[in-house]
């Protein structure tokens, strides 16, 4: 029975162009050897350096941002819940590679983060280079775990706009899941 589950995911994942998926708590040596991975698979397929570089940095950006809101989230009342949910996907579907990362999230969270994709989702190259410069000189905020750079730095890596779905669960949860290809 057990053989027939592991068969049929592999097999659905495969026939989705995953070819490394995690599922789990993301520590980060569990980050690097999946980006290890991910570096090794590509450079035997001789894949451009530069593809290399963007499907690393956004796979490492993606699980450090499920990483750093699940830290976010110590002490929440949802905490175990959103602590064992995230998962990653680096796949390849018509010559050009994918990192497909989902986590739970708390519902209050959902339009903040909607927004702030949805910002990025509609602009250029140009409006994305200098959106990012502004971020970068902007002051860090008390706490906060970075410059907020992440989601601009993975669209303007991105060769098509970003896709990303929010999923309710409840009254409390949803499931963010983003999709971005290079």
């Amino acid at each position: 029975m057990f053989e027939k589950m592991l068969m049929d995911l592999q097999s659905h994942l495969r026939g989705g162009g995953v070819l490394i998926s995690f599922s789990g708590r993301f520590s980060q040596g569990i980050i690097e050897e999946l980006g290890d991975a991910i570096k090794l698979h590509m450079q035997i397929e001789d894949r451009p350096k530069n593809d290399i570089y963007n499907v690393f940095a956004i796979f490492i950006e993606q699980t450090h941002n499920i990483r750093n809101y699940i830290a976010g989230k110590e002490g929440s009342h949802y905490f175990d819940q959103i602590t064992g949910s995230g998962i990653v996907t680096i796949g390849k579907s018509e010559g050009a590679y994918f990192v497909c990362s989902g986590n739970l999230i708390e519902n209050d969270d959902v339009k903040p983060l909607t927004e702030n994709i949805n910002q990025l989702i509609n602009l250029d190259a140009k409006e994305l280079k200098k959106l990012y410069k502004e971020q970068i000189r902007r002051e860090l905020a008390p706490g906060s775990q970075g410059a907020g750079v992440g989601l601009i730095d993975i669209a303007r890596k991105s060769s098509q706009p970003i896709e990303y779905s929010i999923v309710a669960i409840d009254d409390n949860l949803s499931f963010f899941s983003i999709k971005v290809s290079v």
